[in-house]
């Protein structure tokens, strides 16, 4: 005898949300979120795009910066949303120090340079950029481009020099950095940067919090302190009227690093992330979007083409994490105090 069409709907429906039922969870681990991974900053979205396509882990892109990261991983320490977080290496071992990390040596770990790690496997970088002025060609309005960090106290570029704000982006405090050392001044002495912004205040700066590339693009912010990386995509990739410039006073070479988050709900997903990020191909990626990646055989040849010359690179100098990790809360105590 046939089933009523009543119980036969009924029981495909009920077997339908049984399957969904099941299956829910295996869809659930597919996922794992990281904080600190704009679209738009390194070329995060291919990134992200290509992690999902060839690991099947869909990885949402967030917008904060390393320090609005680590202040959410400190809130939610009882509690952890995130797996993996990506920072500027100035807050590498701040983060480590605020116990939201968790050790993780990736796949590729013993290539990785012992300065670019933390030895118990905390962070490590994957790739590295070089700080300078990221400019809007169109739009300085006929004025000359800058070649210097003096040239951007000029009156004539008044309101239109961008830099990311120090009292929590990394770049943003690397800029204090990276002027303070070109000017004279070391990890010990912060005379120097922050005499240069106090007078850079006076030429009426943008300050946004997060990454500005767009803002460039659009010539919203003409010159911008900022990565030979997002300059040379927006040069060659979107094609825009920009340029980037090593100041002749000299600058700094700077890594980024990422790191498991301690009790972060899907751990073994955070892992694979990390153990893509520095495959041969995620570092081949990294490297055609114009950045250094921690295993420089993977920077083509083509895309080192399109880099400004080495005698203009000889002037940009690795910058010493640990000694910049403490000069940190200096940078953002006086940067708050001084110039804000």
């Amino acid at each position: 005898m046939s089933m009523p069409k009543f119980h036969r709907y009924a029981l495909a429906a009920a077997l339908a949300l049984t399957a969904l039922v099941g299956t829910a969870p295996a869809q659930a681990q597919q996922r794992a979120i990281c904080y600190n991974c704009p679209p738009e900053w390194a070329d995060w979205g291919s990134q992200l795009k290509t992690i999902n396509q060839r690991l099947g882990i869909q990885v949402p892109s967030d917008n904060k910066n390393s320090g609005q990261a680590i202040a959410a991983l400190i809130a939610e320490k009882a509690s952890p949303v995130a797996d993996v977080v990506y920072l500027g290496g100035i807050a590498a071992d701040p983060a480590r120090d605020a116990g939201v990390l968790t050790p993780y040596k990736p796949k590729a770990w013993d290539k990785i340079p012992a300065g670019l790690k933390d030895p118990e496997g905390n962070w490590f970088a994957i790739h590295s950029g070089t700080l300078g002025l990221f400019i809007n060609t169109a739009a300085l309005g006929g004025k000359p481009v800058p070649q210097s960090w003096a040239d951007l106290l000029k009156p004539e570029y008044k309101g239109m020099v961008g830099y990311l704000d120090p009292t929590s982006a990394a770049v943003g405090q690397l800029g204090v950095m990276a002027v303070n050392l070109a000017l004279g001044g070391t990890y010990d002495n912060l005379e120097p940067g922050i005499k240069f912004f106090k007078a850079l205040a006076k030429n009426q700066p943008i300050v946004p919090k997060q990454t500005s590339y767009a803002r460039v693009i659009s010539g919203e912010i003409p010159i911008l302190l900022d990565y030979d990386f997002n300059a040379y995509r927006g040069q060659y990739t979107d094609k825009a009227a920009v340029r980037f410039v090593i100041p002749k006073e000299g600058t700094v070479v700077f890594p980024y690093v990422m790191g498991l988050v301690k009790g972060g709900p899907n751990a073994d997903n955070g892992r694979k992330v990390l153990d893509y990020v520095l495959s041969d191909e995620s570092q081949t990626l990294w490297g055609n979007a114009y950045l250094r990646p921690v295993f420089a055989e993977h920077l083509s040849a083509e895309a080192k083409a399109r880099f400004l010359p080495d005698a203009d690179y000889a002037r940009a100098k690795p910058v010493d994490l640990k000694r910049l990790a403490t000069a940190q809360p200096k940078i953002i105590e006086r940067y708050k105090n001084e110039v804000q």
